[in-house]
């Protein structure tokens, strides 16, 4: 048991990957080192700074084992904790508990990510759940290994 449930991890998880979004954008700059001096001059940031709105207030509804849990799978999604040792990585997200558990985790680079790949190392159907939550909602964003046909 991870202390939260895996669809609302993924619920997460797929509201998240719309916030780390980047995409390539045409440069049309005269120079054709710029892109080496300034390497994200290419990127197009989308997010504008700020997560989803339905993403903050669904994370702020939750409670704080459900945030612990959040912050331990992250972690374990990572790579920083192992499967085996999710229970140590829940303890440590105790003890040293984030006031801003929000802040911390829209803070990560490639959250969305680490939540499914920690939910995956967990034991879980992350493709089938992924794949269930986006039939409820098909506007979002698929993974490349969810999206690729027969």
């Amino acid at each position: 048991m991870i202390g939260i449930s895996p669809e609302k991890v993924v619920f997460i998880a797929l509201q998240a990957r719309e916030y780390d979004a980047k995409v390539a954008s045409w440069d049309d700059s005269p120079q054709s080192d710029d892109a080496e001096n300034d390497p994200e001059s290419i990127l197009e940031d989308f997010s504008k700074g700020r997560p989803p709105p339905e993403l903050a207030e669904f994370m702020d509804t939750l409670n704080v084992d459900e945030k612990e849990a959040l912050v331990a799978l992250t972690w374990v999604g990572r790579g920083t904790y192992s499967p085996e040792k999710y229970d140590e990585a829940l303890k440590v997200a105790r003890t040293e508990h984030i006031n801003k558990t929000r802040d911390y985790l829209l803070g990560t680079p490639l959250l969305s990510d680490y939540l499914l790949e920690g939910l995956s190392q967990m034991g879980y159907p992350v493709e089938q759940l992924e794949e269930d939550m986006i039939q409820r909602r098909p506007d979002w964003p698929t993974t490349s290994s969810s999206s690729s046909s027969d």
